[in-house]
């Protein structure tokens, strides 16, 4: 009896067709030599999932188990080619492919008819030494050096619906203005995406947002509003705000002219208040505080990904080949969400990645069927032997 491995129900979530496509795309097979992008992939995602730290582990692991290759529509690989193919073929195949399942993961929230509420953010890489320096150096910040990976994540998976990568001393912001915001959605992020452009952008869309005011924006009350008594606690202030300023300065101009909600949210833990600033003018200050706390889910997904999937670790030291580790970290917890709700398993992402890490290869309903006939077996000896008293 033949099944498919656990790596092939993995790859279930990723249609080869729909993969050929962005390779055809980009002709990313050009000059492959037969080592194609597929091959590439599969390989890149054993690195990922096997938790491989260098390209000679990866090499022996994963021509270990040739007999599982041709089922995968590979074949061996050899470091060396794997490591020139990361260094010079196109990263498109990989990013699209990326944006692919992310859709896919965000079509599944619609239906399951779970509300937008999205968290914004950015986090960095370090990139030093030899290899990295000759593409990381000059674009190095006070703080940084090496790469920025801006990702838009949905709150309810959590699961990543929009990614950009950027060099480390690219603003946030301005990553933000190449997002395409949806109406009805919610956005949440911090002080570091604070441009009234951009919030008028998304009030525009007929998109809402959560974030954070500057200590010094210059702000004219309009109103204030009646806190209720079960958010006395919580709730300082609860306002109703224009900004002052139509020009704050430098030729930039205010277009932001709606009211705002003001939220000043207290908190025990520290010595200061939060201020958040909203246009959701509707929703109870208690919900709205509650939607900013949950941005701290972003960084956990940062902190989660860094240490079980491989982006602190590099198998190359080009920016082609960092890039292209990234996108199929990724591709890889893309995958492992879609196979978790597919298969409806109730164990932790963490749980899940822990049982395919050292069981990829192996066929779990072949083993369910050798179990069974080796329980019939026994039974029907059972059966057969006489009794003695």
């Amino acid at each position: 009896m033949f099944s498919i491995s656990r790596l092939q129900m993995l790859m279930k979530g990723l249609p080869r067709g729909a993969f050929d496509r962005q390779v055809d795309k980009a002709h990313a097979n050009k000059h492959s030599k037969g080592f194609g992008c597929w091959d590439q992939l599969l390989a890149m995602l054993f690195a990922q999932l096997s938790g491989s730290s260098s390209l000679r582990t990866l090499e022996a692991g994963f021509n270990s188990q040739q007999r599982h290759h041709y089922h995968l529509g590979t074949r061996a690989i050899r470091r060396s080619t794997l490591a020139d193919a990361n260094a010079k073929r196109s990263v498109e195949p990989f990013q699209e492919t990326a944006k692919w399942l992310m859709g896919q993961a965000s079509r599944q929230l619609r239906r399951d008819g779970q509300a937008l509420l999205y968290l914004l953010d950015s986090t960095s890489l370090t990139l030093k030494g030899r290899g990295f320096d000759s593409w990381t150096s000059a674009t190095r910040t006070r703080n940084t050096q090496g790469m920025k990976v801006h990702l838009l994540v949905s709150a309810h998976e959590p699961t990543p619906v929009w990614h950009s990568m950027t060099a480390a001393n690219v603003n946030d912001i301005d990553e933000a203005h190449r997002l395409e915001p949806e109406p009805g959605a919610l956005y949440v992020f911090d002080k570091g995406y604070c441009d009234y452009s951009w919030w008028h952008q998304l009030d525009q869309k007929g998109a809402r947002f959560v974030t954070r005011f500057k200590r010094n924006a210059a702000l004219h009350i309009q109103e204030h509003r009646v806190i209720a008594p079960e958010e006395a606690e919580q709730v300082l202030s609860d306002c109703l705000v224009t900004f002052k300023h139509k020009h704050p300065g430098a030729k930039r101009k205010n277009p932001y002219t709606q009211p705002l909600r003001y939220l000043e949210i207290a908190r025990p833990e520290h010595s200061t208040s939060l201020i958040l600033a909203s246009n959701d003018l509707d929703s109870p200050a208690r919900v709205i505080a509650q939607r900013y706390k949950d941005r701290w889910q972003i960084e956990l997904f940062f902190k989660w990904i860094k240490q079980h999937l491989g982006i602190k670790q590099f198998l190359g030291q080009s920016e082609n080949a960092v890039k292209i580790q990234v996108l199929t970290a990724l591709i890889a917890y893309l995958l492992l969400a879609l196979y978790k709700k597919r298969h409806g398993l109730s164990a932790s992402l963490w749980q899940v990645l822990a049982e395919l890490r050292v069981s990829l290869f192996s066929r779990p309903e072949t083993a369910a069927w050798m179990a069974r006939e080796r329980r019939c077996r026994m039974n029907e000896f059972h059966a057969k032997q006489p009794v003695l008293f």
